[in-house]
């Protein structure tokens, strides 16, 4: 450094800390060694800059309102604390208030947990998780019924629209079948089908999910508040689900979703080495689980969804969001409704009255025809809506248009029906309808109005129905008209034959 000149080293420094060259571009250029040059810029350092002096922020003379706030509602959001400083005169925002509640806010301590371990065949973890409107036109939320035995951590997945009790139930079903057993205990979350309500001393459980439990032979456990460590073993494959099976997919409805499933949960997920045990869920399940889970019971349970109510005056039950038809004569009365997947029945005692296909949808209205039949004969101003008489059926739109006009005034739908129905077989549907058409045009709507244009406007010659034997084989008989014409043709005269000539053959009578 001493032999070096003084220029030099200038321009050293004058290339390093006025220009901004690099050591190695320096050195290149100078022919000077690359430590050489860090030595001249490291003596030669400019004094480090004094940090600034901290700026005042507007929160600063609200501090200690924020702390006294904060040691009575540790837990108080930024939002609700702007409002509170509002009427001290702050004016700033509520981002930087959060700044400062993040600083000033009380750290609880973060809580140990100890791992869980359970024997095989001992437990297994349910949950639900909500994977929201994902079926194609189906306004209803779709939920994943999860479970995992605890030792194995073999998966059990099934995609529903509900989460009633009956829903519930029959996806415990399936997943036992799925097992081929049970364990000693299922631990759930708190879900209202296993858990009503937590006091100070006890849990209250379903009494009806207490009753499916003894029926199946195990114990229930339910997860304390708030307290997700406890089934870890099935909130990982929740999540396990989500990044891996659902990302995405695509399905045309629930079967389809169900399908593609069980086809992942066996091809896969029981497959697949396990992050946390490092074992193959279906290897562990079958060689050291499966023995001791404890047999299913023959005894059937049962899983429908069932609820009491009663029939409307609309002779409908209102059951998940639907409404269904039962017979007329029930209006009024308590029935029972149970359901399952697909069908839902109406009980009147112990006396099945009505059973529909069970819909999916929301705001429907399920009807059998036969329900209605009976009252629309007793009733015949209740067709006038839109249905006809079936002996009318053939006036189409414009019958139906007539009969809604005829509803609206005072008179008997009873006979104007019967006087169509006689018009129609006496003139045919075509001209009826024709003649029907010409009265609403000038305004009018009678059968005397209709029977005028036909007889006496146009002219018509009635044409008598034929019989009717009520048998509708016979009914369906139709035979040609004969040829009467044969009848003109009269055999020639004996007087004008031939001597020998053999008599004309003749048409048989």
């Amino acid at each position: 450094m001493k032999d070096i000149d003084s220029s030099r080293v200038a321009e050293v420094l004058r290339l390093g800390l006025v220009e901004g060259v690099g050591v190695r571009a320096i050195a290149k250029r100078l022919h000077m060694a690359r430590k050489t040059v860090r030595k001249i810029l490291g003596r030669h350092r400019a004094p480090p800059k004094p940090a600034p002096e901290p700026r005042g922020s507007i929160l600063d003379r609200y501090e200690p309102a924020i702390r006294s706030v904060l040691d009575d509602t540790p837990d108080m959001l930024a939002p609700a604390l702007l409002e509170r400083l509002r009427p001290l005169g702050y004016t700033g925002g509520v981002t930087i208030l959060r700044d400062r509640l993040r600083r000033l806010r009380p750290r609880g301590h973060r809580e140990a947990f100890l791992t869980l371990d359970f024997p095989p065949g001992e437990a297994m973890q349910v949950d639900w998780a909500d994977f929201g409107f994902a079926l194609p036109g189906v306004p209803r939320r779709v939920s994943a019924f999860v479970a995992v035995l605890c030792y194995s951590r073999r998966l059990y997945i099934e995609f529903t629209v509900s989460q009633t009790m009956g829903a519930f139930l029959r996806c415990m079903e399936r997943s036992m079948r799925f097992y081929g057993g049970t364990t000693l205990a299922d631990i759930f979350d708190n879900m209202k089908t296993v858990v009503t309500s937590h006091t100070a001393t006890a849990t209250v459980f379903n009494p009806r999910f207490l009753d499916y439990a003894r029926a199946r032979g195990f114990a229930v456990r339910a997860c304390n508040v708030r307290r997700g460590n406890e089934k870890g073993r099935v909130e990982r494959p929740i999540g396990f689900v989500r990044r891996r099976f659902w990302p995405g997919r695509r399905f045309r409805d629930l079967l389809d979703l169900n399908t593609q499933a069980a086809r992942w949960r066996d091809d896969f997920a029981n497959g697949r080495v396990h992050e946390v045990t490092g074992k193959v869920p279906q290897l562990v399940f079958d060689h050291e689980e499966k023995r001791l889970l404890k047999p299913l019971p023959v005894t059937p349970f049962d899983t429908d969804d069932v609820d009491g109510m009663g029939v409307t005056k609309m002779f409908r039950v209102s059951f998940d969001r639907n409404r269904y038809s039962v017979p007329w004569r029930l209006a009024s009365q308590q029935v029972l409704v149970r359901a399952d997947d697909d069908f839902v029945s109406i009980v009147l005692e112990t006396k099945q009255v009505a059973q529909h296909r069970r819909s999916w949808d929301i705001g429907q209205d399920i009807e059998h025809p036969s329900h209605k039949r009976e009252l629309l004969e007793r009733k015949p101003r209740a067709t006038a809506a839109g249905d006809l008489p079936p002996a009318l059926g053939a006036l189409g739109d414009l019958g139906r248009s007539y009969f809604k006009l005829l509803a609206a005034g005072s008179r008997s739908i009873h006979r104007e029906s019967v006087r169509l129905i006689l018009l129609v077989e006496i003139f045919g549907a075509i001209a009826t309808a024709s003649a029907i058409r010409e009265v609403m045009e000038t305004g009018h709507v009678g059968a005397e109005y209709v029977e005028y244009v036909l007889r006496h406007k146009r002219g018509l010659v009635p044409h008598p129905a034929p019989l009717r034997l009520g048998n509708d084989e016979l009914d369906a008989i139709s035979l040609p008209e004969p040829d009467l014409s044969v009848y003109d043709r009269l055999p020639p005269s004996p007087m004008t034959r031939n001597p020998g000539e053999p008599p004309p053959e003749t048409e048989p009578s």
